[in-house]
């Protein structure tokens, strides 16, 4: 499995508009962060877990060179408002794009994008994709077993995803008690630590290290990380098995 991180930044994105903080001005690559995003390689296919607003970007400059699925964690504008850039999947590979959601957010997919699901529009218009329903039970897409995970957003219930021995955990405030039982034996976990600050719906930094610590994966890597988190610092306080992630990292599992 190769893994990329498309984006590891927070909804409004770091630089932030309109802020001169020290990180939003940084001219350390690092700091960055286009909306969090992941491409997985695994066995000749291509999944994305979340295509955000960032997603055309972000493809063009890893040059992603086609989409067999997409996983959505949940219906968030920072995680779903590329699913139109999916059409130059259509036109140039001549195929569908299936999706993956929980019910409540294919609901808010249906409500942002209704021309894509209402069959009124002509197709070369359209993003096209097949979608798929999911809820916790583990499924496949091309023999790739996934395997949800019950995560908690606030009070929104959202999904993360274990492929192998990899798991992908972003958007986190809670983490169920049963949901700790599909994270254990990892070789690398990808959480987010959105800030110092407390949250009422994302781990604080402090808090995030000590889920990675809790869960005890091989390697943690934070993404969704603020403004308020310069990534240089952020190193200076971490133990070698914990990194905050950066945009266009890339990692053979």
């Amino acid at each position: 499995m190769k893994v990329t991180f498309l984006g590891t930044g927070t909804s409004m994105g770091v630089p932030m508009i309109g802020c001169n903080c020290k990180v939003c001005q940084s001219d350390d690559p690092r700091d960055a962060r286009s909306r969090t995003s992941v491409w997985l390689e695994i066995n000749g296919k291509h999944l994305i877990i979340d295509s955000g607003i960032d997603f055309r970007q972000q493809a063009l400059r890893e040059k992603i060179p086609t989409v067999d699925a997409v996983l959505f964690t949940h219906h968030h504008a920072d995680h779903i408002f590329g699913l139109d850039d999916l059409r130059p999947v259509n036109y140039l590979q001549k195929k569908d794009v299936e999706i993956f959601a929980n019910q409540q957010t294919l609901r808010h997919l249906e409500r942002v994008y209704p021309y894509v699901f209402d069959n009124h529009y002509c197709p070369s218009d359209i993003p096209q994709v097949k979608y798929t329903v999911i809820d916790e039970n583990p499924f496949t897409i091309h023999d790739i077993k996934i395997i949800p995970i019950l995560l908690y957003h606030g009070k929104l219930p959202i999904l993360g995803f274990r492929i192998a021995d990899f798991a992908y955990c972003t958007d986190v405030s809670q983490i169920p008690g049963n949901s700790y039982k599909l994270l254990k034996n990892l070789r690398v976990l990808v959480i987010g630590a959105l800030r110092d600050r407390p949250h009422p719906t994302h781990f604080t930094f402090t808090e995030a290290i000590s889920e990675a610590r809790k869960i005890n994966a091989a390697q943690t890597y934070f993404v969704h990380m603020s403004h308020e988190l310069s990534h240089q610092q952020m190193l200076q306080n971490l133990p070698s098995n914990i990194q905050p992630a950066h945009d266009g990292l890339q990692l053979e599992i």
